[in-house]
């Protein structure tokens, strides 16, 4: 049984009413657990809501635990359920792949989607010994048409986050037909513009306009956190605040929307 402590603030008006546009959120929601030592709170009931309140279509997670023992003997609301199965809304699905084990347990990306799902896998993106990430590449099926989503994790380093979107760039071009739409969503480590810049050349896409600042999430300065498409337009881009938001994780959500393609749009 999900209980919840307070209700998330309001968040932007959704498009998403229409037939023709796909709302994606992308949030990191560090392990459930913010704060350190015995100063700790767990924060996974709340987020269940707050992930239920995004209303999206597809929502990709970061940092999202598959078990940790060490957490699950110290907080006695520790859920029974993974994370990702706890956290996905009535009526969505949930996938989950591992990026790193740890000496309690184990942590990855995940994805909850209101439409069904085909086929799921993962590869590992591993730079460097000290730091364990992955791609999860799940196909969904929308209104009858299959979409390709991809949730990353990059790394702390520079040169490691460029060596990803390289190896990306590599994946999207030997597993994703050229013609089909494609999501590429997650915790980027970057805001700079050369991700952004490589990206492009695959035909990637945000939302031009402002940068929209998703941390750290109590006094947001930079944009980590990114939500490209490939084959629809963006038409919005934003992240919630508020003093829940700010407690919740280290990362705002980010919300996008996109205008399927005619050939793609429901009827």
């Amino acid at each position: 049984m999900k209980r919840f402590h307070s209700r998330p603030a309001t968040l932007p008006a959704s498009l998403d009413s229409r037939p023709d546009v796909l709302r994606v959120a992308s949030y990191n929601i560090h392990k459930g657990v913010q704060g350190l030592g015995p100063a700790r709170r767990l924060e996974i009931h709340n987020l269940a809501l707050a992930v239920d309140a995004l209303d999206a279509d597809i929502i990709c997670l970061q940092e999202v635990r598959r078990l940790n023992r060490r957490e699950a003997g110290y907080f006695t609301r520790w859920p029974e359920l993974p994370q990702a199965d706890f956290l996905a809304p009535e009526g969505y699905e949930a996938v989950y792949r591992t990026n790193a084990v740890t000496r309690h347990g184990e942590h990855g990306n995940a994805l909850l989607s209101r439409w069904p799902v085909i086929t799921h896998r993962h590869e590992d993106m591993s730079d460097h010994r000290f730091e364990q990430r992955g791609l999860l590449h799940v196909q969904v099926l929308v209104a009858g048409t299959p979409l390709h989503v991809i949730v990353v994790h990059f790394g702390l380093l520079p040169a490691s986050r460029i060596r990803q979107t390289l190896q990306l760039q590599r994946y999207i071009a030997r597993e994703i037909p050229p013609h089909v739409p494609l999501v590429v969503a997650g915790d980027f480590n970057d805001w700079g513009m050369r991700i952004r810049r490589l990206l492009r050349s695959d035909a990637l896409h945000s939302f031009e306009g402002p940068r929209t600042f998703t941390y750290p999430s109590r006094l947001p300065l930079v944009q980590l956190d990114h939500i490209y498409a490939r084959g629809m337009q963006p038409l919005a881009l934003t992240a919630p605040r508020g003093r829940i938001w700010a407690r919740m994780s280290d990362h705002l959500p980010l919300i996008a929307e996109f205008r399927l393609h005619p050939e793609h749009a429901p009827t």
